[in-house]
């Protein structure tokens, strides 16, 4: 199960470790602090939401873990393979493993769903018929099937995060992690994306580390983790803090 604070735990066998992590912005006079001795072991499999207020370190500690920035300081080891120290390529390599879901969905407008979920292959080793199956599969797993051929602007704003979800999830990362899905959507269309990328996730085996404000899907968590002023809460106090 996941832990907030860690003890000898074999990172081996974690989805994300992270012992001790702590990240600065700026140089000299000008460097500030924003994220603080953060501890987190996360089981394959899981779903986890992380919440807390705005500027809190979420964000920061999200593109951490899916190897878009560097370690700094401290431990963060992902599918087994540390990051401190790495180099370009052993990111890059350690990055194809991750699925990226953005609020902004950043879906490429010149492009159709189809398209759009067929550049996530482009540096996957298939045929083209593969890659066509797998790309059919996964838009008519979230509900797009009829919309394939579509272009952004004819998709409502969740039609266009579900088929955020399907590029994340057809080449079948290990991780998903997805930056405040919801916020851009009503109460019903956040919560179908949210379920439908818990049941694909779960189909496919791999971890989700959600990061949202939205406390509409709290309950989709495994485990919710809390995040103030850049430090993790223990999980004993997030019950209190959320409700």
């Amino acid at each position: 199960m996941s832990q907030v604070l860690e003890n000898n735990v074999d990172v081996s066998t974690a989805a994300i470790s992270i012992q001790h992590l702590n990240h600065y912005y700026g140089q000299g006079s000008l460097r500030k602090q924003v994220l603080f001795d953060i501890n987190l072991h996360i089981d394959r499999g899981e779903i986890i939401i992380l919440t807390g207020p705005s500027g809190s370190g979420k964000t920061t500690l999200l593109t951490l873990m899916g190897c878009l920035r560097s370690v700094q300081d401290g431990s963060l080891n992902i599918l087994g393979q540390e990051l401190r120290h790495a180099s370009k390529a052993e990111m890059t390599l350690s990055r194809r493993n991750i699925g990226y879901i953005f609020q902004a969905h950043n879906l490429l407008n010149f492009l159709t769903a189809y398209q759009n979920v067929e550049m996530a292959l482009e540096l996957q080793d298939m045929t083209a018929a593969e890659a066509n199956t797998r790309i059919q599969t996964v838009l008519s797993a979230v509900g797009l099937e009829h919309r394939m051929n579509y272009y952004p602007s004819d998709l409502s704003g969740g039609q266009k995060q579900r088929v955020a979800i399907a590029r994340a999830l057809v080449s079948q990362p290990q991780i998903i992690l997805a930056d405040e899905p919801t916020a851009a959507l009503d109460k019903k269309s956040g919560r179908d994306v949210v379920e439908i990328m818990e049941k694909l996730a779960k189909e496919q085996g791999c971890t989700i580390l959600l990061v949202t404000h939205d406390n509409r899907i709290l309950d989709l968590a495994d485990l919710i983790i809390y995040m103030e002023d850049g430090c993790l809460v223990d999980r004993a106090d997030v019950a209190a803090i959320v409700r």
